[in-house]
């Protein structure tokens, strides 16, 4: 192995490895906020209450992070001598865009359909009989807590950077050194990973399908144009599905 495939592995597992403790940072930092918001009272020191706060700030904390994730993108770039077309957004000969949005969109919406109808009952269902560290049906109550941060988290920011990190400098990468075959599955379990705030099964859901059906994308199509797409529909059709909750409740 080159020099520069060893440290462009290393930027790669960096890349992989950071967004979890991220997510695990921002947690720890608005717990202890508000442990020190409280102090004196008997709400500063009951760790149940100061969860609920917490769960509570989650858009917030995805916004956060989201940007946080913005800067590692930049700095993978820097760091691998890569610029932003690289990453995978100019279309390949025959490629026109509106088809590969298309094609993109309608792979996202039809994931959504299955997510919203089949694969999260079948999640809760799971929580409620296997078990899991996040209570059953919690995880879209707490997305809705506040829109305008929970929009620009997971539609304006989370596909183009997560599509950006994951499929745009990751995945490239791990298919030059692994093969497709365990490139796909090292994405697919690192992007999981990054969902872990949403307990195993959800780890299990956005890994395995999102990531998979990302990830695939991105090689079929030899771009990320399509792969941004559905992943955009996705968060978008989450998004306006959740606010309609919130508004009917």
């Amino acid at each position: 192995m080159s020099a520069g495939t060893d440290r462009s592995l290393k930027v790669v597992w960096w890349i992989l490895g950071l967004p979890p403790v991220l997510f695990l940072i921002a947690i720890v930092i608005a717990s202890i906020v508000v442990a020190s918001t409280w102090a004196g009272t008997n709400a500063g020191s009951d760790p149940n209450a100061i969860a609920v706060a917490v769960s509570g700030a989650t858009p917030w904390l995805l916004l956060g992070v989201q940007l946080a994730l913005l800067g590692l993108l930049w700095a993978g770039l820097r760091a691998s001598g890569r610029h932003w077309r690289d990453l995978g957004w100019l279309l390949q000969p025959g490629q026109t865009l509106w088809r590969e949005v298309a094609l993109g969109a309608g792979v996202g919406l039809a994931l959504a359909v299955a997510y919203f109808t089949a694969l999260s009952p079948l999640m809760i269902w799971a929580q409620v009989t296997v078990g899991d560290y996040v209570p059953a049906g919690e995880l879209l109550p707490s997305l809705g807590g506040a829109l305008v941060p929970f929009f620009l988290a997971n539609v304006v920011l989370a596909p183009l950077v997560e599509e950006g990190l994951y499929r745009g400098l990751a995945l490239p990468r791990l298919v030059s050194r692994f093969g497709q075959p365990v490139a796909i599955a090292l994405n697919c379990f690192f992007f999981g990973l990054l969902h872990w705030t949403g307990g195993v099964w959800y780890v299990l859901l956005t890994g395995l399908i999102a990531g998979g059906l990302f990830g695939g994308l991105t090689l079929w199509r030899r771009g990320l144009t399509a792969a941004y797409a559905a992943h955009l529909a996705l968060n978008a059709a989450e998004f306006v599905t959740i606010a309609w909750m919130m508004a009917a409740a």
